[in-house]
């Protein structure tokens, strides 16, 4: 990976230098071609831009409009396949650690339904975006109450972080989205997950999250999948919930209050 943090304008370099150092990732005064992935800090907040033909437009963490503000709103509230996976029901609002949680949009939505939601995420550029979005959305006058009541960002490996997370701060729920295999013949995916997967390479540790996960949890593990692949691991879940082309798979480890 050659990534790289700039700003947009010179009156925005201070605070680009700022979260570079925050980050431990290298400052550019100006962006230059020369790099395969760029944070750069405009107007509108912090950006992944990516180069070459294939590249999308720039990336966003973005909750309050777009695709985020459509699912908040059309999604299906706590009858999705997400909010049953994870327990949203009899008015039961688990605690929610999202251990892989990339641009956060599931733990966004798992928030506007009422959850207490912590994001880990070991990659430091998807946190600076994470940082960000969440910095905007907490701003935001509908929607900026409940994000700075329900959401908190981790930098840390996952693994390793709820291997030491004391009991008295466990979450009733561990979900894990890890990086989908890579299929060879399979349907390109969009291009954003391909610049992901460019950046940050696949998850071959995947499976080690899931023992840590059981471990920490208090009352169920939830990993999202292809709807065809293989469980976590190899190991078999409590149930399965499907839809057209995700499967969540769930870990029961105790009861849900109301279940």
């Amino acid at each position: 990976m050659h990534l790289v943090v700039t700003a947009a304008s010179p009156a925005l370099a201070a605070t680009a230098a700022a979260l570079a150092a925050r980050y431990r990732l290298p400052f550019a005064a100006a962006a230059a071609t020369a790099h395969a992935f760029a944070l750069v800090l405009d107007d509108n907040g912090l950006a992944l831009v990516a180069g070459g033909p294939d590249a999308p437009g720039p990336i966003r963490v973005d909750w309050s409009g777009g695709a985020s503000a459509h699912r908040r709103r059309f999604g299906g509230g706590r009858g999705q396949p997400l909010a049953r996976a994870v327990g949203l029901k009899h008015g039961a609002c688990p605690t929610v650690v999202d251990a892989t949680a990339g641009l956060g949009r599931d733990a966004f939505v798992l928030a506007s339904l009422g959850c207490e939601v912590r994001l880990v995420e070991r990659s430091a550029a998807i946190a600076a975006l994470l940082e960000d979005g969440l910095r905007r959305a907490a701003a935001d006058a509908g929607i900026g109450d409940w994000v700075r009541a329900r959401l908190r960002l981790v930098h840390a490996d996952a693994a390793r972080w709820l291997a030491t997370l004391p009991a008295t701060e466990a979450p009733d729920v561990v979900y894990l989205d890890p990086m989908y295999p890579h299929r060879r013949g399979s349907a390109l995916v969009k291009k954003e997950m391909r610049q992901f997967r460019a950046l940050l390479g696949d998850d071959p540790d995947a499976d080690a999250l899931l023992a840590p996960a059981l471990a920490c949890a208090r009352r169920r593990v939830v990993v999202k999948r292809p709807r065809q692949a293989e469980p976590l691991a190899g190991r078999a879940p409590s149930f399965e919930i499907a839809s057209p082309n995700t499967r969540y798979d769930v870990y029961v480890i105790a009861a849900l209050p109301g279940a």
